[in-house]
């Protein structure tokens, strides 16, 4: 059946398909133990007349999980499932080795209301970070906030407290790189690769030019206007690079006036100390200041612009996944 949402958005499609009128249930990987093939809670959508989208197994399973769900679709019960899957059967569909896994199954209607599932779907699609919760025990479920759970939300990591299941639902991660430096030709394709969605800032078009980024998202406006139009948020990294205030303050200026989860700005100690005596002078606070990075990366002798971009992406993994 052909849905017209974002294929990569499960719950989107399960609402499409529950609206349509064939029916849906969504089945969630909610446990793992060994080398599970899946990640908890990657999820699987399937609908009435038996088409599936995403994946709980990589292939091992899915035709149990669909067994399951049509069943579950039939008497309107959630089920909790749990599947051993071998290192054969893992190595079948193109993985290096197996596990056990457990999976939920929720109807859509049912069991999972579909006005939950909207207010999800509607939170995904706006960038809102929310977190899915069900008792298993008593099947009642809800949506919280990055508040209720500050530490999955910054690890996006979906488990169990006692017998709630929490799904973290946090928006994608990006990546704002001020000034297209040789630091940053290394920055751009480390963060893609870490999952990030980068773009460049630079409103000088010989520096941020497609035959030095291919394949890149390029923006030549200045750094606070770009800046403003992407909307930076509590999932994002901004990184500056040029050494040149013109182009940097702007854009630090702004990261401090947003939630961006981490602000690293390139230069010396002694430029650094200069800086913030410049936004001292704008009336920026020290806490507010404490939260640049500089000089920026972590500090592991880095001498090259790829050496450099390796010390600024670890460092952006921690202040993500440590705070």
């Amino acid at each position: 059946m052909p849905v017209t949402t974002d294929l990569n958005d499960i719950p989107a499609i399960a609402l499409e398909w529950h609206r349509s009128g064939t029916g849906a249930a969504l089945a969630t990987v909610i446990e793992t133990w060994g080398s599970a093939p899946r990640p908890v809670g990657s999820q699987l959508a399937i609908s009435g007349q038996g088409d599936i989208m995403g994946s709980v197994s990589g292939g091992c399973v899915e035709g149990a999980v669909v067994v399951e769900a049509m069943d579950a679709l039939d008497d309107g019960q959630p089920r909790l499932l749990e599947y051993g899957v071998s290192d054969d059967e893992a190595f079948a569909v193109g993985l290096a080795c197996g596990g056990t896994i457990r999976v939920l199954v929720e109807p859509v209607g049912a069991a999972l209301p579909p006005a939950l599932l909207a207010q999800l779907v509607a939170a995904r699609a706006s960038g809102t970070p929310v977190a899915y919760t069900v008792d298993t025990k008593t099947w009642a479920r809800a949506l919280d906030g990055p508040d209720s759970y500050p530490d999955r939300f910054r690890a996006d990591k979906s488990g169990f407290e006692g017998d709630i299941f929490v799904g973290i639902h946090n928006p994608p991660l990006r990546m704002a790189v001020i000034g297209g430096v040789h630091i940053a030709q290394s920055l751009i394709p480390m963060a893609r690769a870490a999952g990030f969605a980068p773009v460049l800032i630079d409103p000088r078009e010989a520096f941020a030019s497609a035959a030095r980024f291919p394949d890149s998202d390029l923006v030549h406006d200045w750094p606070d206007a770009a800046l403003d139009a992407f909307g930076i948020d509590t999932r994002t990294a901004v990184v500056t690079l040029t050494h040149d205030p013109k182009l940097d303050d702007p854009a630090i200026q702004a990261a401090l006036n947003s939630d961006c989860f981490y602000l690293g700005c390139l230069g010396s100690t002694r430029t650094h100390a200069k800086r913030v005596a410049r936004l001292e002078e704008a009336g920026f606070s020290a806490p507010q200041l404490a939260r640049i990075h500089a000089p920026v990366g972590l500090n592991i002798g880095a001498k090259s612009p790829a050496e450099i971009a390796i010390s600024i992406m670890a460092q952006v993994v921690q202040a993500l996944r440590q705070g």
